[in-house]
């Protein structure tokens, strides 16, 4: 739709000429560079999943399996870590990132969420409730813990991988103060942080807003549509149904 259209007083559903040149403007935009925000946002959502999978699963699989006489105290401090709000470090994290000077880097934008204490919750509950006569077997046949875990444990545990892997996504994609803080360029500009720039108080740019939006949110729906039956099962259901 063009502005007035969606401003009018008069709501309608379809506009009376499609506006197809407003995709186009907004892909072209040389200020608000939405090409450069998708492709950051796939960027930083990929690998803090993959980080975030690989760290948490490790830790996770150690509370579980762990012989350490401390591992429950380990785990009643992450559980007191899940209480304490985001907001509460968010400055210390900024800091801790602009001494590395990963200000206005991919680097600054990633490597803070590659570690979620929900995360390792999740896993170390679901591992407790892993067969331990699979790893038993494959001790015997001479694999060693990693071997076990990477072999035997992670093909038997894709659902909860997959669920977590795409919760982890869509929160990722959707971030925005983060990113906003950190990506301080226009070349480490994620969706959200391109998108809020269409919205300010001089001016405010509906029809970029809008089509910028569901460009934004169209990577997403596609991969839930994929994996939305992990999401529901994946928790619950391992491999070894």
């Amino acid at each position: 739709m063009t502005q007035k259209e969606i401003a009018q007083f008069d709501w309608v559903f379809w506009a009376e000429t499609m506006q197809w040149s407003n995709l186009v403007d907004l892909l072209n935009d040389p200020i608000a560079n939405m090409r450069v925000g998708l492709k950051n946002s796939a960027v930083v959502s990929f690998f803090q999943v993959i980080g975030r999978l690989i760290i948490s699963s490790l830790a996770g699989y150690g509370l579980a399996r762990s012989k350490f006489k401390w591992a429950d105290y380990v785990f009643y401090f992450i559980l007191i870590a899940m209480m304490v709000p985001s907001a509460a470090i968010f400055v210390q994290t900024f800091l801790v990132v602009s001494y590395l000077g990963w200000v206005s880097t991919l680097t600054g934008l990633v490597v803070p969420g590659m570690f979620d204490v929900f995360t390792v919750f999740i896993f170390r509950q679901f591992f407790l409730d892993f067969p331990k006569e699979l790893e038993d077997a494959a001790l015997v046949d001479g694999l060693g813990t990693f071997g076990t875990f990477w072999r035997i444990v992670v093909p038997n545990s894709t659902g909860v991988f997959i669920s977590l892997g795409t919760l982890g996504l869509i929160r990722s994609w959707n971030s925005f103060l983060w990113p906003l803080v950190v990506g301080q360029s226009r070349e480490t500009w994620t969706v959200q942080v391109v998108l809020s720039t269409f919205l300010t108080a001089q001016t405010i740019n509906l029809p970029a807003l809008f089509m910028g939006a569901a460009l934004g949110i169209l990577p997403v729906v596609i991969i839930f549509f994929f994996v939305q039956r992990y999401i529901v099962e994946g928790v619950k259901v391992s491999g070894i149904k």
